[in-house]
């Protein structure tokens, strides 16, 4: 029997999801299993933590033509169209993989890879790239460290190091929270106390503006997905549920989430029960004075093609969209740029030498060079290159 609960979301999936739902013919009843053949593949979706600052970003000079958002109308001071140069490498290389986390430390030059799959292979190897060099590193660590997953998110955690939370490997759900620390070369795992999450995969995260994990959402065994959003204080080791109204997105995985400029936890896209691929955006609006008080609002339709599994990466007032999986489960190669207010998409004109259609792709922002660098991600195999986007 379907539970009131669903009934509700499922009549607040968009139209304009339902009505390309009906022209596919599409139904799909929970996240693909991770056994099965990457036709239809899974991935955590990539996070981003507060702008970067320190480097002129994308978009803070006019571009040559005035772009038009999804909604119709022009969309000043953001550029029209961008370049993808794909990035030649010297060196080992990490294995082609989708699924995986990429973080930027604070020294905003070195960029850490974590874990992933290809197929049935699961990794749980921890690279470095040097965006000065243009570099791999292998990171080999001793002692206690996270088991091989996939779909986990990773964050930075400022005068700390990368902080690895949540994941999958076969049947196995993981709620742990590990931080690899630089200048030790070694992991730790964190406590966990309060109101642990729900062990799950396909979730988003951010570094909110107060210094905790901000997690939401995902999918976990039984094909159950979730709607909460939850905060880790790293100084206490706990977890706080944040009482969010019933007014916000709906249960759903694969996904992806960031931080705006004004402090606001933005969430896109994903899959749901029934639904392949979700094209709408939600901010939330933390609550003051540690209330968990805080409240969703939806931005206004009408948003990208609908999509799970995008790589996405922030920089000052926007975020920069690229691929992921169609309501047809076909992979997507374009790019879109998402400011901060939320009412208007710009598809990026980036000619014919964007990186092959994909999925559970990363990407993080470069801002010495003010770019943003793509890694790895599915088509109908599993990609190891790495791509460059400029913007005028």
């Amino acid at each position: 029997m379907v539970s009131d609960r669903h009934r509700r979301a499922r009549r607040r999936v968009p139209r304009h999801v339902a009505i390309a739902m009906i022209a596919v013919i599409i139904s799909v009843a929970a996240c693909r299993d991770p056994g099965a053949a990457p036709t239809s593949p899974p991935a955590g979706a990539t996070s981003a933590g507060p702008g970067t600052s320190g480097a002129p970003g994308p978009g803070a000079s006019g571009s040559a033509a005035s772009p038009r958002s999804t909604t119709g109308g022009p969309v000043a001071s953001l550029p029209a169209s961008g370049t993808w140069a794909r990035l030649e490498m010297d060196g080992p290389v990490p294995a082609a993989r989708e699924d995986h986390t990429w973080t930027v430390a604070e020294d905003a030059r070195t960029a850490y890879l974590f874990g992933g799959r290809d197929g049935g292979e699961i990794f749980d190897d921890l690279w470095a790239y040097d965006l000065q060099a243009e570099t791999w590193t292998r990171i080999r660590v001793g002692g206690d460290a996270p088991a091989p997953r996939f779909g986990h998110e990773g964050v930075w955690i400022p005068g700390r190091g990368l902080a690895i939370w949540a994941g999958q490997a076969g049947s196995t759900f993981f709620n742990d929270l590990w931080l690899f620390e630089p200048g030790t070369g070694s992991w730790q795992l964190l406590p966990a106390g309060g109101q642990v999450p729900v062990a799950r995969y396909g979730s988003c995260s951010g570094l909110g503006p107060d210094g905790r994990l901000w997690i939401s959402h995902g999918f976990t065994a039984d094909g159950t997905r979730f709607a909460d959003t939850r905060a880790y204080d790293f100084v206490s080791g706990t977890w706080r549920k944040e009482s969010i109204s019933a007014d916000g997105p709906f249960e759903r995985c694969l996904h992806a989430c960031w931080w705006t400029s004004d402090g606001r936890f933005a969430l896109y896209g994903g899959q749901t029960t029934g639904t392949p691929a979700l094209g709408d955006l939600w901010f939330l609006t933390p609550g003051r004075g540690g209330t968990p008080t805080g409240t969703w609002a939806e931005a206004p339709a009408p948003e990208p093609v609908a999509r799970n599994l995008p790589a996405v990466a922030r920089a000052d007032s926007l975020a920069v969209l690229f691929g992921g999986r169609g309501l047809d489960g076909q992979p997507l190669a374009d790019t879109w740029l998402i400011p901060d207010g939320g009412t208007g998409f710009v598809a990026l004109e980036t000619g014919s030498g964007a990186p092959q259609a994909r999925s559970g792709a990363a990407m993080v922002y470069d801002p010495a060079r003010a770019r943003f660098v793509l890694f790895g991600g599915v088509g109908s195999d599993a990609f190891d290159d790495v791509w460059e986007l400029t913007l005028p």
